[in-house]
């Protein structure tokens, strides 16, 4: 990663002889997760730090920063600036040539790497916990917005099909909030995030928090707020390269893997699921034969 010039490594190396332990704490937390930091208040820094908020707020004044606000912007500036999905693309497309065959390995080494991620003793364990969660549930959501909007509503389906009643949460604003409410104590919650922390991916997580629904995170980043607070973590690459394209078949496999390893963890209930849905459909079909 390409970092611009870094002011706060520059007055922390400066400063932080001269400083209370204490302040040094918060400091040297902060240069550690500054990725976090950006998304983090002085209250959320201080639990992290076993300070005080006011501690925060002297220790970043200490380096010469007039308070967290200013000290977020030179962290951003920090990190190379976020691609949007017309620069994804046009990364991407820089690099394929009109050669067909480019395009179809772009594609399949991309997937090929998620598969071997997926079946990695590491995922094999985190996805055995999150089928554990599911099988109790009273109810599934599915977290996601964009793209991820659309998987969310797919394996919502699935799920609900195979005998887990399951919501998706995938609508902005207003819309959002509608969706959530309709999340209760005893549910489980899979989310589909990635490193930025966005105001409705915050806002899913602590409300889940506040009804202490156990999350389920799929991301291909391993640094983010999301990663900090889910209880259970599957590692997700989508791509070969950062800065591409992303490929959304690799969270569709990771849905996929574990609808089916939760029908098969509870194999009766979503067998009769499955009848009844027959036998529904059968009577819409009779229902609309003798108009």
């Amino acid at each position: 990663m390409s970092m611009r010039h870094d002011l706060f490594s520059e007055r922390l190396r400066a400063r932080i002889d001269g400083l209370s332990i204490g302040l040094q704490q918060v400091l040297l937390y902060i240069d550690q997760h500054r990725a976090l930091v950006i998304e983090s208040t002085a209250l959320e820094i201080a639990a992290a730090t076993q300070t005080s908020d006011a501690t925060v707020v002297r220790a970043i004044q200490a380096i010469g920063f007039s308070g967290l606000r200013e000290l977020k912007s030179v962290l951003e500036q920090w990190f190379d600036p976020p691609l949007n999905s017309a620069d994804k693309m046009d990364t991407t497309l820089s690099h394929l040539a009109e050669d067909v065959n480019q395009s179809i390995d772009y594609v399949v080494e991309g997937h090929l790497t998620a598969a071997q991620a997926l079946s990695g003793s590491e995922n094999r364990q985190a996805i055995a916990q999150a089928v554990s969660l599911l099988v109790n549930a009273r109810q599934l959501a599915i977290f996601g917005i964009n793209a991820s909007g659309i998987l969310a509503e797919y394996a919502a389906r699935l799920f609900h099909r195979n005998g887990l009643p399951a919501l998706p949460l995938n609508r902005s604003g207003i819309g959002l909030a509608e969706q959530l409410l309709s999340l209760q104590r005893g549910d489980v919650l899979i989310m589909m995030a990635q490193k930025s922390a966005h105001r409705e991916g915050m806002t899913t997580l602590r409300e889940a928090q506040r009804l202490g629904v156990p999350i389920i995170l799929l991301t291909s980043a391993k640094e983010s707020k999301f990663v900090q607070q889910a209880d259970v973590v599957i590692h997700v690459p989508r791509g070969t390269e950062q800065g591409n394209m992303p490929l959304h078949g690799p969270v569709l496999a990771c849905l996929e893997i574990l609808v089916v390893s939760t029908a098969a963890s509870m194999s009766q209930r979503a067998v009769k699921s499955m009848k009844r849905l027959q036998e529904l459909h059968r009577g819409l079909k009779n229902t609309a034969s003798k108009k």
